[in-house]
């Protein structure tokens, strides 16, 4: 694990100096990028394994910068927020954010979640071949789970390519039909942490996952909101 490349996009030096020092620390190569001029020439020239990158940027934002990466690279990303911002927080997550931590931050907190989520992503590889080796692809309810390409797709035939969070949660929902899942347990499947208060990342990932479902309208009850409980995946499974 201590061979993967980290690259930190942040125009604060300080910063930047501060999160190459604690990576460099525990064995990791560490790139740098004051912006996403920057950012892309790196990723262009290096197999980046993880991206640690501020939100308020110089030129396009870490919001613009992220839609950027998504559609070309699944690889995994921790947004740097301000400590008050929520909005930033759901945003990020929207776009498809493995992670957020605010500023100031603690240095063992943030390469204790960067381990955690490198772990995950880096056996994702072996997991879904696991699970390609059993089934190609799950259907259920005119939808189509593709295992290889990630994809969710529609019964009217439209594609969606799915973060890692999404597809890691909807798959778990295909894997225990029927079954309440609580929002700890989402969470721990789809990121390897546990749940804290205030934590928005399951409802915003459930959030995007029924936008997909609601393009076709007598789907939008595929996963339902068991109140007090949690979340409940009622798609009838084709055999």
């Amino acid at each position: 694990m201590s061979s993967a490349k980290i690259l930190v996009v942040e125009d604060e030096l300080v910063t930047r100096n501060t999160l190459k020092s604690v990576f460099e620390a525990e064995g990791y190569q560490v790139f740098e990028a004051n912006d996403g001029t920057e950012m892309h020439h790196v990723l262009d020239n290096n197999d980046i394994n993880l991206i640690i990158m501020d939100i308020n940027l110089p030129g396009k934002n870490g919001l613009l910068l992220a839609r950027e990466i998504r559609e070309h690279k699944n690889i995994a990303l921790i947004f740097l927020t301000g400590r008050d911002n929520e909005v930033d927080k759901i945003l990020g997550l929207e776009i498809g954010a493995d992670d957020y931590i605010t500023k100031p931050f603690n240095s063992r907190e943030l390469t204790i979640r960067a381990r955690n989520l490198l772990t995950r992503t880096m056996q994702d590889s072996v997991y879904f071949e696991e699970v390609r080796q059993k089934v190609e692809c799950y259907k259920f309810s005119g939808w189509t789970l593709e295992i290889d390409s990630r994809s969710l797709i529609s019964p009217n035939g439209d594609l969606f390519k799915l973060p890692r969070s999404e597809f890691r949660a909807i798959l778990h929902f295909i894997e225990n039909p029927g079954k309440i899942q609580t929002r700890a347990d989402l969470l721990m499947k789809m990121t390897g942490r546990e749940l804290k208060a205030q934590d928005r990342t399951v409802d915003v990932t459930i959030r995007r996952i029924r936008k997909h479902f609601e393009t076709v309208p007598e789907s939008a009850e595929i996963i339902s909101t068991i109140h007090g409980e949690g979340y409940r995946f009622c798609g009838e499974l084709e055999q």
